[in-house]
């Protein structure tokens, strides 16, 4: 038993409400506290818990005080004892707290608080919730640093640390750097790294880009004041940069046919998940088949290495000095096994390839057929498509020089995101689906 066992049906009211909770769509007929550890005591105080439920064990920080501020209201808990329990991480003295752990190198039962080597870390710094995210919750301390807490906890090398540690050795300049550490034997809590003042995030940038050309009826992408082109292109370059400082860091291999078939199968399996689904995708089911068996037939040998594995435009940072890459954490769905794993990087071109698609037609999303629209989104695509893998091959290996097999993964991407948007964002169906579309039919 813990301080935090009489918050069990509490707990069972308040974490379905949390985006980073995975396990929304399950039976949440419990949740225990299998460890709790004080951090801070007194008033305020804030424990480190770590929460078991038939989804998963997650992290979750509380906090617990006499009396709470109203702007801590919405991150209550429950009560206990005359005392109220709620999220710390909205809490901005607690957060301080947490960053004067790391600065100061501390244990506290097991849970070690550590800087990076060489590392100064200043903790007077105000703390800032970032609200956007979801799988996990960031904190900002002033103009300094970012700290990212892993909500699931997942025992097993952190790819997400493990990358950035091996860039920041090979002196990588498209990442930020790794600043400390929280970590409980086997399992990665959380990274504080370098807070990026003033970067714009890649899909801000092309999502504005595209509404350029859509308020200009009579001019072409390029024409356009906000074309992206330029910057798809040096997004491009910095991509294959970090992937080649990534097979520096950590080496190379070279997977045989076996297991290309292996990758295939498993493009078949995710299909008919998503089938037994999704029944819009039913239209297309053959041509799909066709693509992923048409990647068998390309080089006998697929060059794998680390990669990013969940690249898109939301993953990326225009800073002044150029594209940085961030989160490489992979797929947070997907096994831990197959996160550390070495993969083709022409997956993490896929993903960006997608994201493109996803830019583009966003402002198409619950909007009346516009054909004048879905030709100049097509336009913004194809334009930046290209630009990004022209500047992916000044720097590595064409991407397009290995097409049936990008295109398979393009699909594969594709239809994940089917099944995603058919449980999560329904409107946005159309979106993932017309790609498929215009791809098996041989228009992308």
């Amino acid at each position: 038993m813990t301080e935090l066992t009489p918050l069990a049906d509490a707990l069972l009211e308040w974490l379905p409400q949390q985006r980073w909770f995975g396990g929304k769509n399950r039976d949440l007929s419990e949740v225990s506290t299998r460890d709790a550890v004080t951090l801070l005591d007194g008033d305020p105080k804030l424990v480190h818990a770590v929460l078991s439920t038939p989804d998963g064990e997650y992290q979750l920080l509380v906090g617990r005080r006499r009396e709470v501020p109203e702007h801590l209201a919405h991150a209550r808990i429950g009560e206990v004892d005359g005392h109220v329990y709620y999220e710390a991480v909205h809490d901005t003295e607690l957060m301080g707290h947490l960053l004067t752990l790391i600065a100061e190198d501390t244990w506290a039962d097991g849970i070690h608080f550590a800087p990076e080597p060489g590392a100064v870390i200043v903790p007077e710094q105000r703390a800032k919730p970032v609200s956007a995210e979801q799988s996990n919750t960031s904190v900002i301390y002033g103009s300094e640093y970012i700290l990212k807490l892993f909500r699931r906890v997942v025992a097993g090398p952190n790819p997400d640390l493990q990358l950035h540690r091996a860039l920041q050795a090979v002196g990588s300049k498209h990442i930020a750097r790794p600043l400390g550490a929280i970590t409980d034997e086997f399992v990665v809590l959380g990274i504080l790294q370098e807070f990026l003042q003033g970067a714009a995030e890649g899909w801000a940038m092309a999502t504005a880009s595209v509404r350029d050309l859509m308020a200009e009826a009579d001019l072409h992408a390029a024409e356009v004041g906000g074309d992206f082109a330029g910057e798809a292109f040096r997004l491009g370059q910095s991509v294959a940069e970090v992937h080649a400082d990534l097979r520096k860091a950590l080496g190379s291999g070279q997977e045989g046919p076996e297991r290309l078939y292996e990758a295939v199968q498993a493009m078949h399996r995710r299909l008919d998940t998503v089938l037994a689904e999704v029944p819009e995708l039913a239209p297309y089911e053959s041509a799909l088949r066709a693509v992923f068996e048409q990647a068998r037939t390309g080089p006998s040998l697929v060059d794998v290495q680390f990669i990013h594995g969940d690249l898109h435009l939301g993953q990326v940072l225009r800073t002044a000095t150029g594209w940085k890459l961030i989160d490489f954490e992979g797929e947070p769905a997907a096994p831990l096994a197959e996160r550390n794993a070495l993969r083709s990087p022409l997956r993490d071109v896929a993903g960006m390839l997608r994201s493109f698609d996803y830019a583009a037609q966003q402002l198409l999303v619950g909007n009346p057929s516009d054909r004048q629209l879905e030709v100049r989104a097509r336009e913004w695509t194809a334009r930046n498509r290209e630009a990004f893998c022209d500047g992916y091959a000044e720097v590595g290996d064409d991407p397009r020089a290995q097409g049936s097999l990008l295109r398979a993964l393009e699909l594969d991407k594709a239809v994940y995101e089917v099944a995603y948007e058919h449980g999560n964002r329904p409107d946005w169906l159309t979106v993932p689906l017309a790609s498929i579309a215009r791809i098996t039919a041989g228009e992308d």
